[in-house]
């Protein structure tokens, strides 16, 4: 029996999942900062997209003003990267993940804006009930973690704004276009806003172009290929058989793949608490809520 768009859409969005759980070990496996790092991974999927001639064609049909709020949206991109990365650095990979479980909460109370459409009580509810969760999971790190954990949830805010916007134009433009686009505006972005960044904010003070040793580039053209690319472009093929919340909810996921991901790649499981373990219950309980008790919600575009 073939599967509904919908399900398809399920089945595309998870898997995107579980490639951006291995983002997260690739930002503490580089050794670059957060600032040349984000630089080097949207420079590297906007340069592949470059070579695809379908992406030329598609950007010719846009008009000029689409084109221009997708670039909107590419900056919010760099910035939510950019947070997310610095939220690794200042805690661990599994800190920095499991903040990303705020995104429903977010999404939640913005979607409704993007899309014009009213609030729904049962995603505010929902999203909220992911609240306890982050917090048992992140319980208990220590204070040292703390900064990590507060630019991490900036970055859900982020990350929860680009996805409702993503909604908006995913009907009217080829996925991989939209990619690249959003790829080019952010490397655009970081490079005319680097000195800016560096003055105002300590944690970005660091040069932009940094060339990264033979080890760096390849986890670099790993995230950028595998972790990046591939999924970026599937999640918004995704998004036109369901609504940005639900997307989400599937993406809170994320920290309990980053943070399996972490134990056997990055030893982190000596952070970890009993506490933790409830929390990833209550994320995954948030994620399969909607499939077993609000099957309506997932309905195409």
């Amino acid at each position: 029996m073939p599967l509904s768009d919908a399900a398809r859409a399920q089945w595309q969005i998870h898997l995107c999942v579980l490639l951006w759980g291995f983002t997260a070990i690739f930002g503490k496996l580089i050794s670059l900062p957060a600032l040349p790092l984000v630089w080097w991974r949207m420079a590297l999927v906007a340069a592949m997209l470059a070579l695809v001639p379908r992406v030329w064609r598609a950007l010719r049909a846009l008009p000029s003003r689409t084109t221009a709020a997708i670039m909107v949206v590419g900056v919010v991109v760099a910035l939510h990267w950019l947070t997310f990365y610095a939220s690794i650095k200042l805690s661990n990979a599994s800190v920095a993940a499991t903040c990303m479980a705020l995104g429903s909460v977010f999404t939640a109370l913005i979607e409704p804006f993007a899309a014009r459409r009213r609030f729904a009580i049962g995603e505010v509810l929902l999203g909220i009930a992911a609240v306890p969760g982050v917090v048992l999971v992140v319980g208990g790190v220590p204070s040292g973690m703390h900064a990590g954990i507060a630019v991490g949830v900036l970055s859900a805010a982020l990350a929860a704004l680009f996805g409702s916007l993503n909604k908006r134009f995913i009907a009217d433009a080829d996925p991989l276009s939209i990619t690249f686009i959003e790829m080019s505006a952010g490397v655009l972005m970081l490079s005319l806003a680097t000195p800016l960044l560096a003055g105002a904010v300590p944690l970005f003070d660091a040069p932009l172009l940094v060339w990264p040793d033979a080890r760096d580039f390849g986890y670099l053209f790993a995230l950028a290929a595998v972790c990046t690319l591939l999924p970026f472009a599937l999640s918004l093929v995704a998004l036109r058989h369901m609504t940005a919340f639900n997307a989400q909810l599937a993406v809170n996921l994320e920290p309990v793949y980053t943070v399996l991901l972490a134990i056997v790649l990055l030893n982190e499981q000596r952070e970890l608490t009993p506490m933790f373990y409830l929390g990833v219950v209550l994320l995954v309980a948030c994620v399969f809520a909607p499939v077993l008790f609000r099957p309506r919600t997932i309905a195409p575009a």
